[in-house]
């Protein structure tokens, strides 16, 4: 059995029914509930909404955080809709939820799927398979 866990991701947008790319996904650990966050790193997710390259866990890591940083996400795809229909503007000035951090509990030898189900004023996540 490994002595690590691991962690994976993937977005689905679900305004639009499609994967969320180029979000990116910022990955730390801690070791007990009191020690301090350890930044890993990061990736982002690639057209299938999902990152393949998460670094690994380091050995004795009890909690995960996935930090996504969603606004430049869906800035572009508001600039991307306002591109296509400039007579439709929405005078809105911003993103509701500019960042999505997920923070959860890990055990040496288990994979941990972590799905963000995305719109812009929601989300959901889960432990997926």
């Amino acid at each position: 059995m490994s002595t690590t866990a691991s962690v994976s991701t993937h977005i689905l947008d679900t305004s639009v029914g499609r994967p969320a790319e180029g979000v990116a996904v910022q990955l730390a650990a801690r070791s007990g509930r009191e020690a301090e966050w350890q930044a890993l790193g990061g990736s982002a997710t690639d057209a299938d909404g999902r990152c393949k390259d998460l670094p690994a866990l380091p050995e004795g890591i009890t909690h995960v955080r996935l930090d996504f940083a969603v606004e430049p996400y869906f800035l572009k795809k508001q600039a991307d809709a306002q591109q296509d229909a400039p007579a439709n503007r929405d005078s809105g000035t911003g993103v509701f939820f500019p960042e999505v951090a997920i923070t959860f509990a890990v055990v040496p030898g288990e994979h941990y799927h972590v799905p963000l189900l995305l719109n812009p004023f929601g989300y959901s996540v889960y432990r997926g398979s």
